[in-house]
């Protein structure tokens, strides 16, 4: 039969999971980091999952498709409560972001040098949502567009990365907004000089990569920058 089911664009698709978690029919499941429709009569056409995509990877199509089948969703969610605890730690229907590791710190403290290290962050807000686009600190600065993990994964992240910019921190998969339009706005009307993007190696990060390159070129200025990827172990994996 004809009808609306949603597709999913595996090349706007930043790997959040956002999306498994708003379709209360488990319809959607993620497969090589991607968001994928698993099933079509899992999906009741109603898109619950489109305004939670904050890529806008997800929209509606009318095609060929299976019956929407209540009692077949009904027992799938069943079953899923019943193996709640192995769907925890299933990479299909989670963020790769959210698996859980442990990395062996032990020892380490004895050799870290007790000298006090001097923060770097030069203005407050510096969550990308709370920043002014017109700040006075935007004049003739670097500019540093950082995911929020970074600073907990990278321990040099003050002196390495922070110093002698201006440091504008976020979390796509936590605002579930799109950054690039506030982003074009700071880069466009501030005299920016260079741009630095740290993210951390997982797929959802990729939202403020996308969002910040975007906003480069939306901005309509040439500009030096960069990307640079941590591992979730805290090491520089791209540079």
């Amino acid at each position: 039969m004809i009808r609306r089911v949603i597709q999913i664009d595996e090349e706007k698709c930043n790997g959040c999971g956002i999306c498994v978690t708003a379709c209360h029919e488990g319809a959607i499941g993620m497969v090589d980091g991607k968001a994928r429709l698993m099933r079509d009569d899992y999906c009741d056409g109603l898109g619950d999952c489109l305004p939670n995509c904050p890529t806008g990877a997800i929209s509606f199509i009318e095609r060929e498709a299976a019956a929407y089948d209540e009692a077949a969703v009904k027992a799938n969610m069943e079953r899923k409560e019943t193996h709640k605890a192995d769907q925890l730690h299933s990479a299909v229907h989670r963020c790769p972001g959210q698996e859980i590791r442990e990395f062996n710190r032990r020892g380490l403290q004895e050799e870290v040098s007790r000298e006090t290290v001097q923060s770097q962050l030069q203005q407050w807000p510096c969550q990308i949502k709370l920043v002014p686009v017109n700040a006075p600190y935007f004049e003739d600065v670097k500019l540093l567009i950082a995911a929020d993990c970074t600073a907990y994964a990278y321990a040099n992240m003050h002196e390495e990365f922070m110093k002698g910019k201006i440091t504008l921190i976020g979390c796509p998969k936590l605002d579930q907004i799109d950054y690039s339009e506030k982003l074009t706005q700071i880069i466009a009307e501030n005299n920016i000089k260079s741009v630095t993007v740290l993210r951390m190696e997982v797929p959802c990060c990729g939202g403020l990569e996308n969002a910040a390159v975007k906003a480069l070129k939306n901005s309509g200025k040439f500009l030096p920058w960069q990307v640079i990827t941590i591992s979730i172990d805290g090491r520089i994996l791209e540079q």
